[in-house]
């Protein structure tokens, strides 16, 4: 080992190992690389830095994550890293550029991938054109994760307006958002960077909109009819955020939450024979499993009773 490997951090000693072996053709395009767990003890490192050599190798292009799978070497005729002898003439009759196409690709990378795959560069490379192309049509990476919030939200059209009361109508509605929460696991996060100061998305606000339409008219005073809309819709984005954590815990690691449940299960088990939880303990025991379809369902109505017995409430 030379000096300047032994100066470098660690987990870069690791990148570099690892695309050494892709280099040589030791991994092959599809081939498992190392997980977390398997660079924790093949360079002694800690999860913080095995975690971060991954995320590095991600984001150069040379690896993706699998849902299921694992972390995989990455084709270089299909990534941004295709050297040129491969490269394949573009045909005369190339799509335009829109934002459109820059935005349905984004979103394309972020479902697949996670939202922190998304770059200028990376979109570039899945449309064929080059990196500068884009920024005709989008300034920044900012904005990009904007407008695939905005079209994302905007995908399903909102319910026709029916002669219902208030409570199927915002329980309609709040099934559309978390179907659309399911569709794209990275919304959440983009969409809930504020409750009191939300990003401007012309298709939330819509849903919104519809959502006030659906409280005119039971007498209430406008502060109490913006809190209950914003507490509802901040119920199912939070349900959402914990999938959407899952989702890009498994893209930068590679390790499923089951995967994650089952190494910690001796510590669990532990704790849970410990005598500490003894309540939490009785219920463990009882192989009750959390669901979180289910669990969104639950919840949602508890939401709406609240909702009703406010109501009620301001009635009297």
């Amino acid at each position: 080992m030379t000096t300047s490997s032994r100066e470098q951090p660690p987990y870069l000693r690791i990148v570099d190992d690892i695309r050494a072996r892709i280099d040589s053709g030791q991994l092959r395009p599809g081939d498992r690389v190392p997980s977390t767990r398997q660079i924790i003890d093949e360079w002694g490192v800690a999860m913080a830095t095995a975690t971060k050599a991954l995320a590095t190798l991600r984001q150069n292009g040379l690896v993706h994550a699998v849902p299921g799978t694992g972390t995989i070497v990455s084709d270089p005729t299909t990534s941004g890293r295709r050297p040129a002898r491969h490269r394949q003439a573009r045909p005369t009759t190339e799509p335009a550029t829109t934002q459109q196409r820059i935005v349905h690709a984004a979103i394309r990378i972020a479902d697949r991938e996670g939202r922190s795959a998304v770059s200028m560069r990376r979109v570039a490379a899945e449309l064929g054109v080059g990196a500068m192309s884009l920024y005709r049509h989008v300034p920044d990476k900012d904005e990009l994760i904007r407008l695939m919030a905005d079209t994302a939200f905007g995908e399903s059209p909102l319910p026709q307006p029916r002669r219902r009361g208030w409570r199927p109508r915002l329980e309609e509605l709040a099934r559309l958002q978390w179907y659309t929460y399911r569709r794209h696991p990275w919304l959440a996060p983009v969409a809930l960077t504020s409750l009191a100061r939300p990003p401007v998305l012309p298709s939330g606000m819509a849903h919104v909109d519809w959502q006030i339409a659906a409280l005119a008219g039971l007498g209430l005073h406008q502060r109490d009819v913006l809190q209950i809309v914003v507490s509802l819709n901040g119920y199912v984005g939070g349900i959402a955020m914990s999938h959407s954590m899952e989702n890009e815990y498994l893209h930068e690691v590679g390790i499923t939450s089951q995967q994650r449940h089952d190494s910690n299960e001796p510590m669990l088990l532990e704790l849970m024979r410990s005598g500490r939880f003894p309540h939490l303990a009785s219920i463990a025991y009882s192989d009750v499993e959390i669901d979180l379809d289910k669990l969104f369902e639950f919840g949602l109505q508890r939401q709406l009773d609240g909702i009703q017995n406010f109501l009620t409430a301001h009635a009297k």
